[in-house]
């Protein structure tokens, strides 16, 4: 049964957009709560030069990728402390940088093929047996982290400078959180591509605020509508053969409108 399971296309994308939502879903509320859309975009962005040079040294493309992301983490994190530019400022120089060093790269690769279009906008259906142990693999890794720093990371969120008196580290529990945003992002790829990675992230998290009385069940809600969005949008790609990466995102935005229209309602 497992078997025909993984060797029908359909299925593994069921499975591998079902692993992607239920850690993104959750994980989407801490950008939420942060304001760090644009974080995220910088290191979706970024995600494209881990392609190249995961080509260009036969690393496997997974691996690539969320060693980049890690890496531009970093970087953000060491310019941010010198506070001689805005946060916003240093995201839009390293987001369209990266973007831009990526596909310069790509265009140095010669020969070798690469699915440009892929990794942009994502082939949810052209996912593989690795890709889905790379997509199990980070779902659980990044679920085990959540589950077990959960009221820290909650705590440098709602009130960094309470946390830091309570004798959290602050600074640690930030990079750990760009840390996992880096590894969903990196086995995010194929489901959605990088230039809708950032919507997999908010806009389940978004459509869960006004129905959520605690942050715990906010970030269930989150991971209940990412999943419901990647089932109706592979059933929209399936039914009018548009692209599954991009229906899944639309689905995703029908829900949010449909949340809106409704707390508008009860709020009348």
């Amino acid at each position: 049964m497992l078997e025909a399971i993984l060797d029908d296309f359909f299925w593994r994308a069921l499975l591998g957009g079902l692993g992607v939502a239920l850690v993104a879903g959750p994980l989407g509320c801490f950008v939420v709560w942060r304001r760090m859309s644009y974080f995220g975009d910088t290191l979706a962005h970024s995600a494209l030069l881990g392609v190249a040079l995961g080509t260009l040294f036969q690393v496997d493309l997974n691996l690539g990728i969320a060693l980049v992301c890690v890496a531009i983490s970093l970087i953000l994190t060491l310019l941010a402390r010198q506070r001689s530019l805005a946060t916003d400022t240093l995201l839009g120089i390293l987001s369209h940088s990266t973007l831009a060093i990526g596909l310069v790269a790509i265009s140095f690769l010669g020969r070798v093929q690469v699915d440009l279009n892929g990794y942009l906008f994502g082939d949810l259906l052209a996912i593989s047996r690795t890709d889905l142990a790379w997509i199990a693999g980070g779902a659980i890794t990044v679920g085990l982290i959540l589950w077990r720093f959960w009221s820290a990371l909650l705590m440098a969120t709602i009130h960094e400078e309470l946390a830091k008196v309570e004798g959290l580290p602050v600074e640690r529990l930030r990079l750990l959180l760009m840390v996992m945003f880096s590894l969903v992002i990196a086995v995010s790829m194929k489901i959605v591509g990088v230039l809708l990675i950032t919507a997999l992230l908010i806009i389940p998290a978004a459509t869960a605020r006004p129905f959520s009385r605690s942050p715990e069940r906010m970030a269930a809600l989150a991971a209940l509508l990412g999943a419901v969005s990647v089932i109706s949008g592979l059933g929209l790609s399936w039914t009018t053969d548009t692209p599954a990466g991009p229906s899944v995102v639309v689905a995703a935005f029908m829900l949010f409108l449909a949340g809106i229209l409704s707390t508008r309602g009860r709020g009348a």
